[in-house]
Order: C-alpha cells, then sequence, then structure tokens
C-alpha cells in the first residue's frame, strides 16, 4: 500500500466526503455525529485558516481513506496541562469506515503512515494523543505504537487518556520493506535479462550457441567458473530478445542465484572496467537494484487502466527506464524516504521551495512573447503574492527579487550549506514551500502542477548522480534556452510538411539562474555553478484538442507488472489493424524527425521523455517534442542561426550526422518497439521494419526537392556506425560525456546492419 498526505482544501466534494465519514456510526468518537454538511464545512474551514491546527487527506493507493488533523498542544485545549512541553505534536486520526470489502490490517497501517508524516519533521519531539478513555480500540492502537498513557484529563466534553509517544520510542517500520529475497530474486532477473540483452547488443558479451540444449538456446561464460543459461532470439540490429525466465547461473557447475553486480564483476575487464571506477557503476547498479525492487513491491496498475489514466497517471506507472542502459535508475543520494517523497515512482505530491534571488545577482531569460508577471502569474497564481508578502515581512522589497523555485532535497541537502554566505547577506532569501502541489514527471527532477496540469512544467537542479550525470542546471547554459525555444518552434511552425504532419513543440518560455556565488566569481567548471537555476516549460495539455490525450514516448514501450504491453493494448483498443496503428505511428513520430533532419539539418533526441505522443480514440495522429534547450541540435556549418544561439550548432562528418535518426530513432527505440511487437504477435519483426523504410520512402517520395539530402544522409545505407551507451557509462559512470561537445564524446562498436536498407539480406 502507499499511502499519502495532502493538506485538506475544504471544497464541496472533500466536504460531502467528510460529511459522510464523520457522521458514520463508526466515528461516534469524532462527536459529529449529528452534523450537517454546512457545520462540517465550517469547522473544516476554521481549520484551515488556522496556524496551529492542520487537516490532511490521506490517501492510500491514490484512493482518499482517512483524515489526520495535527495541532500545537499549546495552543489547544491541552495548553494548560503541566505534561505539555515544547517540540509536542498533537493527533487526531480517522479512519474512512468501510464501504466495501474490509482490508485486513488498513487501520494499523495508516496509523503508521500518519506517525511517520508527524515524526518528518525533526522539530517533533513528542506525538500527543487524547482519545476518549471510552474508545478501547484506540487504546490499544496506541499501545501497540508505543504509546505511554499519562494519565487521565477531564476536558468537559469527554474524559481524555493523554498519551505521549517518544521520537525515541516510536517503533519505526522497517525504512527499506521492499529489500527483501522474494523482491530481489524479480529484480535481479530484470536487471540480468537486460545486461545480457544490452551488453551483447554493444558486443561487449559473445554468448556461445548452446547446441546440447536446442535452437535458441545460449551459454554465457565468465572468465571465472560462472556460466550463464538462456533462452533468446536474436533479431535485427543484434537485438537480443531474452527470455527472462529461462535464465539460469552457476558457478563451479552448481546452481547460483543471479546478480547483475556478479556479472558485471565476473566479466570487469571485457566491459573495460577501470578498477578506480567499479566501486562506481556497482553503486549505480545497486541503486537500480533498489528502486526495482521497490516497484516490485509496489506494482503499478495493468495496461487496461492505463486506457483511460491521465498523463500524470501514466507517468507515474512507468517501471523501465532507459531502454538501452543498464544501470538507469541510480538516483544516488535520495535514500528511501526522498524516494517515497520525490520520485515519479511513488507520485507523492511535491511543494516546492522558493527562494528570493537577488534581481541584481540573478538572470532571468523569457520568450519572446513572454514578459515576467505573465511567467509567474502561470507558473505561481495567487502563490506570488504570498511570498512577496514573505518578503516583505523581512524587511526587504519584492522588487529587488526575483522568486526561484528549488527542488526540496536540494534545499535541505546543499542549497542550506553550499549557499549559506548568500543566504546570511540576503542575496538568497528563504521563503519557505508554495501552496501548489506538484508532481514529478519520469525526467525526476521535472514537475507538473497536480491542481492544474496546464500550468508550465518546471524543472529544478538537482545534484543526485542518475545514469551517469549529476542533474544540476547551468544558470550560463539555460540563459539561451527561451531564445532557443522560439527559435526552433519557428522553424517547427514555418513548414508545411510539418504542419501537415501535425507535429509541434513545446516551448521553454522562462530560465532563471542565481550568479552571484563564490562559485561563479572565481570556481569555473565546478559542480556548485549548477546548483540554482530553473526552467519553465508549456505544458502540453495546451497543445491538446478535445479527446486527444497525451504520453510518453516511454510508455509505447512499457511493460505492466504481469507483462502485458501498453501499445498492444492501445492497439487492441483503437480497433485499428495492427500495420495500421504502425503506419500511423511511424508518420507521427519518425517522418516528422526524418523531415526536419533532412529539410533544416535538425536533430532532437526523440526517445523517452522528450516525445509525446498524442492519442485520439488509442491511435497515434502526431507527436509533440521537448527539452529543446539542451538537446537540439543544428547539425550544419552553413545555416545561419539567431545571434546568440550558436551553441546549439554541432558540425560533424556525413557519417555521424545520419545517426540522430539511425541511433536515436532506430536503434534506441524502434530496436525495442519492434521486439514487442513480434513478441506480442503484433506484427513479425520483417514487417515491422518494412513498414519504417516505407514511411521513408513515402516521405522521400512527397518531397522530391529534398533529394540531395535524402542521398546525403543516406538514412537507408547498408550499415551505421554502432554508438554504444553502456560502454559511456562503462568508460565513467561520474560523467558520461562532455555536454558541450557530446559527439566527440561517443564510443562505437564497429557497425550494424541497417533495417531499413532494401538490399538483399538487409536486418
Amino acid at each position: 500500500m502507499r499511502f499519502t498526505l495532502e493538506p485538506l482544501v475544504p471544497d464541496a466534494t472533500t466536504v460531502r466526503l467528510l460529511h459522510a465519514w464523520v457522521t458514520h456510526p463508526r466515528s461516534v468518537y469524532w462527536q459529529m455525529g449529528g452534523a450537517g454538511v454546512d457545520e462540517v464545512a465550517r469547522e473544516y474551514e476554521r481549520i484551515s485558516e488556522s496556524a496551529h491546527h492542520h487537516a490532511w487527506l490521506g490517501r492510500v493507493d491514490g484512493e482518499p481513506t482517512f483524515l489526520a488533523e495535527t495541532y500545537d498542544p499549546a495552543r489547544s485545549e491541552l495548553a494548560d496541562l503541566d505534561e505539555v512541553r515544547p517540540g509536542d505534536l498533537g493527533m487526531h486520526l480517522l479512519v474512512a469506515p468501510p464501504g466495501g470489502t474490509p482490508r485486513p490490517g488498513l487501520t494499523r497501517a495508516v496509523f503508521g503512515a500518519v506517525l511517520r508524516h508527524c515524526f518528518a519533521d525533526t522539530r517533533v519531539r513528542r506525538v500527543v494523543v487524547e482519545p476518549d478513555v471510552g474508545n478501547e480500540a484506540v487504546l490499544r492502537l496506541n499501545a501497540r505504537a508505543g504509546f505511554t498513557r499519562v494519565r487521565d484529563v477531564d476536558l468537559g466534553h469527554k474524559t481524555a487518556a493523554l498519551s505521549f509517544l517518544a521520537r525515541e520510542h516510536h517503533v519505526l517500520r522497517d525504512p527499506v520493506p521492499h529489500l527483501g529475497p522474494g523482491h530481489l530474486e524479480r529484480a535481479q532477473r530484470r536487471l540480468v535479462a537486460k545486461a545480457v540483452s544490452e551488453l551483447c547488443h554493444e558486443r561487449l558479451l559473445h554468448p556461445e550457441p548452446d547446441h546440447a540444449a536446442g535452437p535458441g538456446r545460449w551459454l554465457l561464460r565468465a572468465p571465472s567458473a560462472a556460466t550463464y543459461a538462456f533462452a533468446a532470439r536474436r533479431l535485427p540490429l543484434e537485438h537480443w530478445a531474452v527470455d527472462a525466465a529461462t535464465l539460469t547461473r552457476t558457478v563451479d557447475g552448481a546452481p547460483a542465484p543471479l546478480d547483475v553486480q556478479e556479472l558485471v564483476v565476473e566479466h570487469a575487464e571485457a566491459l573495460g572496467l577501470r578498477a578506480e571506477l567499479v566501486g562506481v557503476y556497482l553503486e549505480e547498479l545497486a541503486a537500480t537494484l533498489a528502486w526495482t525492487c521497490w516497484q516490485e513491491a509496489h506494482p503499478g496498475p495493468g495496461v487496461e487502466q492505463l486506457l483511460t489514466a491521465t498523463h500524470g497517471e501514466v507517468e507515474a506507472a512507468m517501471t523501465e527506464g532507459h531502454p538501452g542502459f543498464v544501470a538507469n535508475r541510480g538516483r544516488i543520494g535520495f535514500g528511501p524516504l526522498d524516494h517515497e517523497r520525490y520520485s515519479p515512482d511513488a507520485a507523492a505530491p511535491v511543494r516546492l521551495v522558493w527562494l528570493g534571488a537577488r534581481r541584481a545577482c540573478t538572470h532571468l531569460a523569457l520568450a519572446d512573447d513572454l514578459h515576467e508577471d505573465q511567467l509567474y502569474d502561470a507558473a505561481l497564481g495567487a502563490d506570488r503574492d504570498l511570498l512577496h508578502a514573505r518578503l516583505r515581512a523581512r524587511g526587504l522589497d519584492p522588487d529587488d527579487y526575483l522568486l526561484l523555485p528549488v527542488h526540496p532535497w536540494q534545499w535541505e541537502r546543499r542549497v542550506a550549506v553550499t549557499f549559506a554566505p548568500d543566504l546570511a547577506r540576503h542575496d538568497l532569501v528563504w521563503l519557505g514551500e508554495g501552496t501548489r502541489e506538484h508532481q514529478a514527471l519520469q525526467s525526476i527532477r521535472t514537475f507538473a502542477d497536480r491542481e492544474d496540469p496546464a500550468r508550465p512544467h518546471v524543472k529544478t537542479a538537482l545534484a543526485i548522480q542518475n545514469m551517469g550525470f549529476v542533474r544540476g542546471l547551468s544558470p550560463d547554459y539555460m540563459r539561451p534556452t527561451p531564445a532557443i525555444s522560439d527559435w526552433v518552434a519557428g522553424v517547427v511552425a514555418g513548414d508545411p510538411e510539418l504542419g501537415r504532419c501535425r507535429f509541434t513543440v513545446l516551448r521553454e518560455v522562462g530560465a532563471l539562474g542565481y550568479t552571484g556565488d563564490v562559485y561563479h566569481a572565481a570556481a569555473p567548471g565546478t559542480p556548485q555553478r549548477r546548483m540554482l537555476a530553473a526552467l519553465w516549460r508549456e505544458s502540453p495539455l495546451l497543445r491538446l484538442a478535445p479527446g486527444e490525450r497525451v504520453v510518453t514516448m516511454a510508455s509505447v514501450l512499457h511493460r505492466d507488472p504481469a507483462g502485458a504491453s501498453y501499445v498492444a493494448a492501445l492497439v487492441r483498443a483503437s480497433g485499428l489493424d495492427p500495420r495500421a496503428w504502425l503506419r500511423a505511428f511511424l508518420d507521427a513520430y519518425l517522418r516528422p524527425v526524418v523531415h526536419c533532419l533532412l529539410a533544416h539539418d535538425l536533430a532532437f533526441m526523440p526517445h523517452g521523455e522528450n516525445v509525446l505522443v498524442v492519442l485520439e480514440g488509442q491511435a497515434p495522429t502526431r507527436c509533440i517534442m521537448k527539452d529543446l534547450g539542451e538537446e537540439v541540435a543544428l547539425l550544419d556549418a552553413e545555416r545561419p542561426l539567431p545571434e546568440g544561439l550558436e551553441r546549439v550548432r554541432a558540425v560533424v562528418g556525413h557519417d555521424e550526422r545520419c545517426l540522430a535518426v539511425l541511433t536515436d530513432v532506430v536503434d534506441g527505440v524502434l530496436r525495442h518497439l519492434a521486439a514487442i511487437w513480434d513478441d506480442d504477435g503484433l506484427l513479425p519483426v520483417a514487417d515491422f521494419w518494412s513498414e519504417a523504410a516505407a514511411c521513408l520512402e513515402r516521405h522521400a517520395a512527397d518531397h522530391p526537392e529534398l533529394a540531395e539530402a535524402v542521398a546525403a544522409y543516406d538514412l537507408q545505407r547498408e550499415e551505421f556506425a554502432h554508438s554504444c551507451l553502456n560502454r559511456l557509462q562503462l568508460r565513467d559512470a561520474r560523467q558520461m560525456v562532455d555536454l558541450a561537445d557530446q559527439a566527440s564524446s561517443l564510443l562505437y562498436a564497429g557497425s550494424l546492419r541497417n533495417p531499413l536498407h532494401r538490399g538483399e539480406g538487409a536486418g
């Protein structure tokens, strides 16, 4: 069960729900049995306006399930009691009366979640409860939780059993209950299967046929005494479709458990791991295993449920991470509680921390059609006035400051110490949390507004190590981002072919970075210069018409906990023939990406979170591209660029230019999708690639004016350079590539036969 607590907003829907709970006969000790809806509304409006009493709506797996209240005992009816001390926090709890099949253990689990919520505030030393002495069930629950019943107190309306639970006596749950043998075994099987598949694809591991076991069976022998046996099919692009259920490992001939870290250690020399970096990569694998175990313990919805899910719900259900990287969920720096608070998997509500950043020390860049007030009105709403009031309360003029959003983890772990002098001299001013709740997207440091998803998404700096990078944001690098977005959006909007494809982009409309620190003055290249910046991006909901919904490209590769593929469910629900669905998908995705390259020498990073697929009737109709400022590249030395945008130019050789499609789309996305279609019986793999080739050929036939570019890029060439992702991470998991010159950092393993090539034996 997944528990979340959110500040209770007493709107009409919530009040009706609460009324049903508090007036139920099972809630007799809540003493509101005869209350009307209006009385309940007034009570919780009073609480919402109080600075010392707070109400929380609790959800279990997303469903409203309990009501909690916390309060300051020194400002309550307990104020005059000698036992009340500073650091005490009062607590009330009501679990919703059962409306269906009872859930054994629910109340105890909820009680534990509320106590964890209380003690998450490090200022709280004791939790105080004062249940009615007649409420035997709650008295037993308190006792099991470790509360000490001090004495009975006459409060007039009840005789209360005054009880305290000290922080040091709080019996914490196992902080990592997901790390058990069963979850680990399944996570290891998933990770070992992926490692074998991708490391064989990159020609780092070399299985041999197991002739004794029969066709399609393979043996992978380590230099040590370990041997792996498995079934796999070899598909085009040297894709190894490994059957995870068949994987076995023996050491010295005896059965041994699957272990992805041991697999890496056993093949360290073949993988090119330098001795001083073995531990770094193994830690990324350990963290990936940890969060994979968490997913095993918190299985998400089935693919049929996702057919009607919102964009946020689909985001939270994604479990695969990057399809090519093995160590793809490092998140090193996050502890278990951080994961539950801030990860996209947990989908917990997050309130961003806001800083006032002195305007003279800060740079704000905006889209051409936007000014500062419009950005903050769209991003903050009424919170802007609240934050300005907090500045005034400290004797500061809001006109002297810009409002900078900060990830709560970043504030607690880095900013509050690393920028202590800046805070002390009020170049930075802590303004606390905003009232708006956000949800982390799969890119982990980008947030959508939960209450109004049409508001801009906000991307924050987050100094955790994840998949070969520390996820910082450089103010200097972000500065031209809105102008880059405007330029790309103009190119896309002005192209008739892209208009026919209805291909659009999401602009990054605002970039804010603090540069008044000593690191910017005297420490070039240091990570501290990437710790205080933010980026606002248009919400995809602004691009949707009635009847449309949007999912990420990552979801098209998703399988649910039962192994069912989301794309197969979409095809079935659309009513289209699989081939027709695939053609629509390729025309929405492959065709515009190829056109941008051929017509404009414009390359995106078109995979995963960067591409949004628009669905209508469960069929793809078009795509939306995002992450322009960091990922877009102009692959031509002569095409003009607006002043100040030269950083997007990436002049590479002809054989590398084609990789913007052949590596990033064909090998990076379509290779995995083709395997799913073949595995699930949607379309044989040869037919899949034939449709992809036909998509390119239709585009070429429609655009004879691009014949020279078609020949120059030669996307249907017989072979292309095999650019390898895991080799980059294995080389140095701390920093895979130089972001300023990514092309020079790439690693290759010969060439791959191109499945788009129409020659004999293609694929």
